[in-house]
C-alpha cells in the first residue's frame, strides 16, 4: 500500500504572524500523525515573508515536541547554504531528542539571490558544485564510514534516514549512485518527473542503508466537500505561485472563488502545467487523481503539499484525503 506523508512550508498568511504559523504547523503535524501519515517534513526557504521554515532544524524540534511517533525531517535542507558539520550537529541533536524519528532530506539548489549570498557569507554557486562531496562528508560524519579528522557530537552514530531531493536528473543520478531514497519535487517542478524516476531506478546501486530503489513524489492536494470548495481552497496557493513566478512573493493570500478565470493566459498555463502533480476536488475525485498519479509514477510514497488560508481547512483536507486513499496501491 502506498504510504502518505506531509510537506509543510510553515506558511504565514496575510494578517497572520509567524507564531500563528508555527502553531498551525504543529497542529497539522498532530493531524498527520493521527491519520497515520508516515512523515512530516519542513522545507528550508529564506528571506520570504510568507514562509517561516528557514531555521528548519529549530522548527523540527518544535514539531517533534508536538507529536509522539511520526517521522519528522527536512524536505529539504539546502546543503550549499550550510557546512556538512553544522547539519550533522543539528540533526544529530534532533536524533538525540527524538530517537528513530529523524529524516534528513538534502537538496542542491540554494534558491538564493545575491542578497542572501551576502547574508550567508557564502558563494552559493561554488558551494553547489561541491554538493556531491558535501553529501559524502555529511554521511561520514553521521555514520563514521570514512575516517575524518573531526567528530560531530551530537552527530556520529545518529540513526538518521538520509534522502536525496531533486527536481532534475542530477539529483536522481546522485541518489542512484549513493544508494539513497529519492524524493521528487513534482509539486512545483514536474518537467523531468518521468525521466528522473526512470534514471534513478535504472542506475540504482544498493547501499548499506537501502537495498532497492525507493521513491517519494510530492503532490499538491486539496480536498473538500464539494469540487467548488476545493478549487477555492487551492486558490490561495495558486496566487502564491503566480506571485512568486512574477517576482512579487508575499504572505499567503485569502482564497478567491474562480481565481483562474481572471488570469492572463501565461499564468493560467503555468498553473495548468503544475496541475499534472495535483489533486483537487471531493474525496472521491482526489482519490481518482492520486490513484492515476501513482499509476504513472509507481511511487512508494506520496508526500502531500498544499497551503490553505484557513489552517483548519488544511486539517480537514488532509483527513479527507488520507481516508479516501487508504486502499490506494502501487
Amino acid at each position: 500500500m502506498t504510504q502518505f506523508s506531509v510537506l509543510d512550508l510553515v506558511p504565514v498568511r496575510e494578517g497572520g504572524t509567524v507564531s500563528e504559523a508555527m502553531a498551525a504547523s504543529a497542529n497539522l503535524a498532530r493531524k498527520a500523525e493521527e491519520v497515520g501519515c508516515k512523515r512530516f517534513w519542513v522545507a528550508e526557504h529564506h528571506a520570504m515573508e510568507g514562509i517561516a521554515g528557514g531555521a528548519t532544524s529549530v522548527v523540527l524540534a518544535h514539531i517533534g515536541n508536538a507529536t509522539n511517533s511520526i517521522r519528522i525531517g527536512s524536505g529539504g535542507i539546502m546543503l550549499p547554504n550550510h557546512t556538512p558539520f553544522q547539519i550533522a550537529e543539528q540533526f544529530g541533536t534532533l536524533d538525540a531528542l527524538f530517537p528513530g524519528r529523524i529524516d534528513l532530506g538534502l537538496g542542491r539548489a540554494p534558491g538564493a539571490g545575491p542578497e542572501l549570498q551576502r547574508a550567508l557569507r557564502k558563494n552559493l554557486h561554488q558551494a553547489s558544485e561541491y554538493f556531491p562531496q558535501d553529501v559524502l562528508e555529511l554521511r561520514a560524519l553521521l555514520t563514521g564510514d570514512v575516517d575524518l579528522p573531526i567528530t560531530a557530537t551530537p552527530g556520529l552514530g545518529a540513526k538518521i534516514e538520509l534522502w536525496m531531493l531533486g527536481s532534475s536528473l542530477f539529483g536522481a543520478s546522485l541518489a542512484a549512485k549513493l544508494g539513497m531514497p529519492y524524493a521528487f519535487a513534482a509539486h512545483f517542478a514536474p518537467d523531468h518527473l518521468d525521466a528522473a524516476l526512470a534514471l534513478y531506478r535504472r542506475d540504482f546501486q544498493p547501499s548499506e542503508a537501502l537495498d532497492r530503489p525507493h521513491v517519494m513524489v510530492a503532490m499538491n492536494v486539496f480536498a473538500a466537500d464539494t469540487d467548488e470548495e476545493a478549487r477555492t481552497l487551492a486558490s490561495s496557493q495558486q496566487q502564491s505561485f503566480v506571485a512568486l513566478r512574477t517576482g512579487s512573493p508575499g504572505k499567503l493570500p485569502p482564497p478567491i472563488k474562480d481565481y483562474t478565470d481572471s488570469l492572463p493566459a501565461p499564468s493560467r498555463a503555468m498553473l495548468d502545467h503544475l496541475g499534472q502533480a495535483a489533486a483537487v476536488g471531493t474525496p472521491g475525485q482526489v482519490r481518482e487523481q492520486i490513484d492515476a498519479f501513482i499509476a504513472r509514477t509507481h511511487a512508494d510514497e506520496i508526500i502531500l503539499c498544499g497551503a490553505t488560508f484557513d489552517p483548519d481547512a488544511r486539517l480537514r483536507s488532509l483527513e479527507m484525503t488520507v481516508e479516501a486513499c487508504r486502499s490506494v496501491t502501487v
